[in-house]
Formats: C-alpha cells, sequence, structure tokens
C-alpha cells in the first residue's frame, strides 16, 4: 500500500511538471521545427540532426512555457480557464517551476551544440527568451498586438529546424517564418474571443477586451488574409510544388470559410469552431509540406 501511495505521488508530481510544459503547444511548435528540417534538407537529414532538433526542439518549447507560467502566475490566478495550473493552485513551489524552465533551456542549448549546430543553438535559444521576455514580460500586459508583435517566437522553431538541416537561413525559412507569424493571430484572438471575461478579469489588453469582439473579429479575417498570400509565396518561390499548392489553397479556403463565419455569425460557438480549425490548418499545412517534399 504505501508503495501505490508513493508511486502514485511520483507520478502525480511528474504531472504538474508535465503541465508546466504545456505539451499540446510544446508538441505543435516540435512538428513545425520538423516539417521545415525536412523541407530544407529535401528529406531526413542524419538521425543525429533529426534526433537533436525534435529533443532540443522540445526542451527548448517547454522551458519557455514553464518560465511563462512562473512569470504569469499572479495573473493565472485570476482567470478561470488557467487558476487550476500547478503555480497559481499551490501546488508547486514558483522556485520549483522557475529551476525546472532554466534547466530545460540549458539542456536545450546543449542538445543542440552537440547534436546538430550553432545556429540552430542560438536561435532556440533567442526564440524562447524572446516569448519570455518580449511577449510575457513587455507585451502581454501592454499592448492589444501582444500577439503580433509577440506571435514571433512562434515562428523561431521553423528556423531552427532550417538551420539545423543547412546551417543557414534562407528565403524558404523566412517564409515559413511568415506562415506562423501571420497564423498566430487568428488562432490567438479565436481563443481570446472564446475567453473574454478572462482576459478582463485580469486586466489584459487582448483585442476584444481593448478594441472590442467586432473589430477583432474583422481582424482575424484581415490576418487570415495576409497568412494565406504567405502560404502561396512558398509556391511562387518553388520551394514546393503542385501537391503542396493544391493542399494550401483547401485549407486556406476552409480557414477563411470560418473566419468570414465567425464575421457574419458572431457567437461563442463559431470562435471556438475556428479555433479549432486553425490549430488543424497549421498542422495540416506542415505536413502537406512535408508529404510534397517527397514526392517532388
Amino acid at each position: 500500500m504505501l508503495t501505490l501511495r508513493l508511486s502514485s505521488s511520483v507520478a502525480a508530481r511528474l504531472g504538474e511538471y508535465v503541465q508546466l510544459t504545456k505539451p499540446r503547444i510544446a508538441v505543435l511548435l516540435v512538428f513545425t521545427a520538423f516539417a521545415a528540417l525536412f523541407v530544407a534538407a529535401r528529406g531526413l537529414p542524419s538521425i543525429s540532426i533529426t534526433l537533436g532538433t525534435i529533443l532540443g526542439g522540445w526542451l527548448a518549447a517547454a522551458g519557455a512555457s514553464a518560465l511563462n507560467q512562473y512569470l504569469e502566475r499572479d495573473l493565472d490566478a485570476q482567470m478561470s480557464r488557467t487558476r487550476g495550473r500547478p503555480l497559481p493552485s499551490g501546488r508547486m513551489a514558483p522556485v520549483n517551476a522557475l529551476l525546472f524552465g532554466l534547466g530545460l533551456l540549458t539542456w536545450s542549448f546543449l542538445t543542440f551544440m552537440l547534436m546538430v549546430n550553432a545556429l540552430a543553438a542560438v536561435l532556440a535559444l533567442i526564440g524562447a527568451l524572446y516569448y519570455i521576455v518580449v511577449y510575457t514580460l513587455l507585451l502581454k500586459r501592454t499592448t492589444a498586438f501582444n500577439v503580433v508583435i509577440g506571435g514571433a517566437a512562434g515562428g523561431f522553431p521553423v528556423l531552427v529546424g532550417w538551420s539545423a538541416a543547412t546551417g543557414t537561413l534562407e528565403l524558404g525559412a523566412l517564409l515559413l517564418f511568415g506562415i506562423v507569424f501571420f497564423w498566430t493571430p487568428p488562432h490567438s484572438w479565436a481563443l481570446a474571443l472564446l475567453v473574454h471575461g478572462d482576459y478582463e478579469r485580469g486586466a489584459v489588453p487582448m483585442m476584444p477586451v481593448r478594441h472590442g469582439e467586432p473589430h477583432t473579429r474583422v481582424q482575424i479575417v484581415w490576418y487570415s488574409v495576409h497568412l494565406i498570400v504567405i502560404t502561396l509565396l512558398v509556391y511562387a518561390a518553388g520551394i514546393l510544388g503542385t501537391l503542396y499548392l493544391i493542399s494550401a489553397l483547401l485549407l486556406s479556403a476552409w480557414l477563411l470559410w470560418h473566419a468570414l463565419r465567425l464575421l457574419r455569425e458572431p457567437s461563442k460557438v463559431a470562435a471556438k469552431r475556428l479555433y479549432k480549425v486553425s490549430s488543424f490548418y497549421l498542422m495540416l499545412l506542415f505536413l502537406s509540406m512535408m508529404i510534397d517534399m517527397l514526392i517532388h
């Protein structure tokens, strides 16, 4: 019985640390990095580089998320969506989250240096610091365009993946970065429409709080159009082929239809639908890049 209780306690504690890493976000970021690696290398590079990119990318994303929750524990305590997290709920001491996040970032940097290359290591670290310092500390509580400027952090994994394969940054890397950059506002603002009340209570100037929901829905459509243009430029630049183009057109039509539907039929249901669609959109778009590369 004592062993079972101990095992249960250890599992619960591990679960708290896993929750700090925001696993779903980390998986999506690592997937985009892997896709960029695959496209840049025109297939899989060495096992060492592939595994180093996946492991180092996950460690960077996880460490940044842990430090984000450490810095935002006061804000998380005010929001119904986040007050059950380990820190605001009191289930974990803040110093543990701080040391955990710093440890993961250090491990990430060493992984990239030893298994991949210095450029990938530096870019992964810059991306994590950008999310922690620029977005979390400087922008989130000060401007409605926090997810526009701060959203650049989400594009760093593709730069990391590309540089891991080539040791350089080229046009393709910048275009893939642009896709994630312009995808972030529609995705994040759809969520902000769903939890408008939470952000209002926390005095976070997200777009719906600062400029209202009607304006936010217009901005979602506007940034979705920019996103579509960037996806087509990837084909126009000759980086990917016809299968990617067809996929990008179909997925873009799917995303834009839901963004326009939210504009015409403002509701929590429509916002939730767009939020889910945008999540699948990015994953399927990057998956189509890899499939296209296999047959290109």
